[in-house]
């Protein structure tokens, strides 16, 4: 039986265009195709961001300050706050300790670990705020035993976190899974084969290969949490000063039809999203610098 070869005559130029990493398309296709990005990064990106900063300093710098100075606002930034100073901690935690158990690890379950944290991304947060107002609201499945308990979950700052949690918390695990699986085991047999406990060979060696993603899954995580509406608005209750968070003060401001306090207030989480991505633009030039640094080195 003979067996069949690629002929290196055939196809040339697809051997070609395969070796070289650009395509080699006519000047017009190149340049109709930057300004239809163009033209739609300014559209729906850049002019919306930079409508807020606008419309927030439309009546000057100090109705700017007085939005943001007003006691509904600051309860609602410093809510905001401590929602994600709990929730990003926690999805830490678990989206290491899930990543390293799904990529280091063969066990049963495993498929069905990796759907439970993709589910956020699925299920819609207004929906995930109902599930929790049925579990923990009043008239909810342990609605009555945690009143009896003097514990209030719902229209509170824990079932604010736990919402927050919830749609934030496959960020850090989805970043460090794909990068944990290309990097092997080979690394950690090898540490323990020389005798490092388990806990030292995470510190030592894995955790230094993955800290770039890690903190680009951090950002991420946290922009997210500050920024979260949809499931915040079920468990919240609006309780003006009390369990309002940023997005959430923005909305009512809107509805009252203070324009100039909203667009003030919104200017805070357009900023945010400018910080991340400059976080995220640092984190990724660093990487790069690792592996070309890393490459050279292996050379």
């Amino acid at each position: 039986m003979s067996t069949l070869s690629p002929n290196p005559n055939v196809f040339p130029a697809s051997r070609s265009a395969v070796g070289n990493s650009t395509l080699h398309e006519p000047a017009w296709v190149r340049r109709t195709l930057l300004t239809l990005a163009l033209v739609f990064m300014a559209l729906f990106l850049l002019l919306p961001l930079v409508t807020v900063f606008v419309e927030a300093f439309r009546k000057g710098f100090g109705v700017y300050w007085e939005a943001l100075a007003d006691a509904d606002a600051v309860s609602a930034i410093q809510l905001t706050l401590i929602a994600a100073a709990i929730a990003v901690p926690l999805n830490l935690v678990f989206g290491v300790a899930a990543a390293w158990a799904i990529a280091k690890f063969e066990f049963r379950g495993k498929n069905f670990l990796i759907t439970l944290i993709d589910l956020p991304f699925s299920v819609s947060p207004v929906v995930a705020g109902l599930i929790y107002v049925l579990v923990f609201g009043l008239q909810g499945w342990f609605g009555s035993t945690l009143q009896g308990w003097d514990v209030k979950i719902m229209f509170a700052i824990p079932g604010i976190v736990l919402a927050t949690v919830f749609v934030t918390f496959p960020f850090i695990a989805r970043e460090l899974i794909p990068l944990m699986q290309a990097q092997g085991t080979e690394e950690e047999q090898a540490a323990l084969v020389l005798g490092a406990s388990g806990w030292q060979t995470f510190w030592h060696v894995t955790l230094p290969n993955v800290k770039w993603g890690l903190l680009y899954g951090v950002i991420l995580c946290n922009a997210r949490a500050m920024g979260e509406f949809g499931a915040v608005s079920v468990v919240s209750g609006h309780i003006r000063g009390m369990t309002n968070t940023i997005p959430l003060h923005v909305e009512i401001l809107y509805n009252e039809y203070q324009f100039a306090a909203s667009f003030a207030v919104a200017s805070l989480l357009a900023l945010l999203a400018l910080v991340t991505l400059g976080l995220k633009q640092l984190v990724l030039h660093r990487e790069q610098l690792r592996g070309q640094h890393k490459g050279h080195h292996e050379h």
